[in-house]
């Protein structure tokens, strides 16, 4: 939220009256940016999420970012592409993974897809406020949209028949396309992508969580790089 409150994305916020010294930064930055500010009893009625920690607020969207940004997010290019993942802690998780290790741009659709809402951002911690975020209508067409800017894409599939470490491929602009929670990349997102490459895990495991998945994607991306 603080992340949010530098952005002036902060329209009104809303505080515990206990909670007032505890969050006084919070509430100067907000002031500064022009939000309003009020204090409450109880925050938890108007919250979006079950432990709102005495604090909510009321916030402009994302400013939307095109594909070319996502592009020039990074020297070379690196881009994540969400394939219809639904739930929204994966989304916060997969863009506080993916700022940490260098990668600033998230490609994800606008159909059945986990909104980007309060859960998402308190996932996140911030992360998706450093974030070009581009909602697209056809993940499909925009891994073929990248393919025209020269980016490789390279899907995330147990079944795919390159190891994901070590893979030449993430010195170069590249985007990764992680598929959804229990089923992995549709049939034409797979279809799409230049490389299939796997994460070796144990046999006593299917697959892995799909922001473990990113995470451990977009930290071999800046160790290729390193």
């Amino acid at each position: 939220m603080a992340a949010a409150a530098a952005a002036g994305r902060v329209v009104r916020l809303l505080v515990e009256r206990r909670r007032v010294d505890a969050y006084a930064d919070l509430i100067d930055a907000a002031r500064a940016s022009g939000a309003e500010v009020k204090t409450v009893d109880d925050v938890r009625p108007m919250a979006a999420t079950t432990s709102p920690q005495g604090v909510v607020a009321r916030c402009r969207p994302i400013p939307p970012a095109s594909l070319d940004d996502a592009v020039d997010a990074s020297d070379p290019p690196a881009v994540l592409v969400l394939d219809h993942i639904e739930d929204p802690r994966n989304v916060g998780a997969i863009a506080r993974s993916a700022l940490a290790a260098g990668v600033r741009a998230i490609v994800m659709s606008t159909r059945r897809s986990a909104p980007l809402e309060g859960t998402a951002f308190k996932a996140a911690a911030g992360a998706l406020e450093h974030m070009k975020i581009v909602e697209v209508s056809s993940v499909p067409a925009a891994l073929d949209d990248l393919r025209k800017r020269g980016i490789w894409t390279v899907g995330l599939d147990g079944d795919g028949d390159q190891v994901l470490f070590g893979l030449g491929l993430l010195t170069e602009p590249v985007a990764l396309v992680v598929g959804a929670e229990g089923k992995g990349l549709s049939r034409l997102v797979a279809g799409r992508c230049d490389v299939l490459a796997g994460i070796p895990i144990s046999e006593q495991m299917e697959s892995l969580n799909a922001s473990v998945a990113a995470a451990l994607a977009v930290f071999e991306v800046n160790r290729a790089r390193a």
